[in-house]
């Protein structure tokens, strides 16, 4: 296989290892703040969950900066077509994102109680929205999204705003927000006391058993959505761009891939082993465990949308032959050659921080240690 061809087929396989680590890490950050209200009954309380994840959050916002540059880097094409149509979604994510840090050093700064009340909220909307912002978009892409190019390659898209909370993305943005409650419910069984940490360890379960009902009434109703079709790519010599391709939709079309190559079903049984086992070692109260089998269906659920929609990453539902995929929408030789490298350089970095981070920070915080410290959220 050529070269070129390989690299594509990397870097298309390194945004699911992006897009997993921005479900498990990010989404593990968000699921404490969607939990706030629950687990913590009072202000200590409260303050023990923030505790908790404090050392952690804003390290863990990196998978959202490598994911975003990722696609800008290795798929420009991607990118600005995306955030052109995604704009007003894009801002509030935005907004909500620069929200969060400032719950997190403004909180606690004054006692009065209508003040920590307004934070609070604005952690839990700040948690809240992002995922739903998540899975919203991932079922928009599976849906296809309305838009098409001129003979410049300039994107027009033609959805509106509400278009992007269509029923389906509203039930991926769901799921996306039951993974993150469990993946913050783990994080919070592992790391607070008692009886912070028994609420935690419920909602994990709950969001656990919940993201598993929906994946399972996402995927049929998956079966019933037109998927996308490459029939006739460009021809040799011939520059690979949208508008020399032939792209047809199929009835069922996202279950094509899956029907040709049945090894592929093991990648939604990750979802169901993953969930289903973590909801058991929650049970016997071993919530390291059950972060590590969240992270393996956050695996399977971004590995089943990649299988169902290759050699797709954007197709177009307005003009199918103006879809984005593998072949007509990444960047140079050159430029993927060097950012394998960087990856090879600062992926094991980034994972070697993190892991030292959790371990040097290790153990459970309860309300005498916020109560006592001066250096406490």
């Amino acid at each position: 296989m050529e070269t070129y061809m390989i690299l594509l087929i990397v870097w298309w396989g390194l945004l699911g290892v992006l897009l997993t680590g921005i479900g498990a890490m990010v989404g593990m950050d968000m699921g404490v703040g969607t939990l706030l209200p629950y687990v913590g009954r009072t202000d200590s309380e409260r303050r023990v969950a923030l505790n908790v994840i404090g050392p952690h959050w804003d390290g863990n916002q990196v998978w959202f900066i490598l994911g975003g540059g990722a696609i800008f880097a290795a798929w420009p094409l991607v990118y600005a077509t995306a955030f052109s149509g995604f704009y007003i979604v894009m801002l509030l994510l935005l907004w909500s994102m620069i929200l969060r840090p400032l719950g997190f050093e403004y909180r606690s700064k004054l006692p009065s109680a209508g003040w920590r009340r307004v934070w609070d909220t604005a952690l839990f909307l700040s948690g809240l929205l992002p995922m739903v912002v998540f899975g919203a978009a991932i079922g928009n892409v599976l849906q296809g999204v309305p838009f098409h190019f001129d003979w410049r390659l300039t994107s027009f898209y033609t959805g509106s705003f509400l278009w992007l909370f269509n029923p389906f993305a509203v039930l991926c943005g769901l799921m996306s927000v039951a993974l993150a409650v469990y993946m913050g419910g783990t994080c919070l069984a592992s790391g607070a006391d008692d009886p912070i940490g028994s609420r935690a360890r419920r909602a994990a379960i709950a969001g656990g058993l919940a993201a598993l009902a929906i994946f399972t009434i996402a995927g049929f109703w998956v079966s019933t959505i037109e998927g996308f079709k490459l029939v006739a790519g460009p021809l040799p010599g011939v520059p690979q761009t949208p508008l020399h391709q032939q792209v047809t939709r199929v009835p069922g079309g996202l279950l094509a891939n899956y029907a040709a190559h049945p090894a592929l079903w093991l990648l939604p049984a990750l979802v169901y082993a993953g969930l289903l086992l973590g909801a058991l070692a929650h049970a016997i109260r071993q919530p390291i465990l059950a972060w590590w089998l969240g992270a393996l269906a956050w695996i399977g659920v971004i590995g089943t949308v990649g299988a169902a929609m290759f050699p797709f990453i954007m197709p177009s539902s307005s003009n199918p032959g103006h879809s984005l995929t593998l072949w007509n929408s990444g960047s140079s030789r050159v430029t993927l050659t060097w950012m394998v490298g960087f990856v090879l350089i600062f992926m094991p970095i980034i994972v070697w921080y993190t892991s030292w981070a959790f371990w040097v920070m290790r153990g459970k915080i309860g309300v005498k240690h916020v109560e006592t410290s001066d250096h406490a959220y």
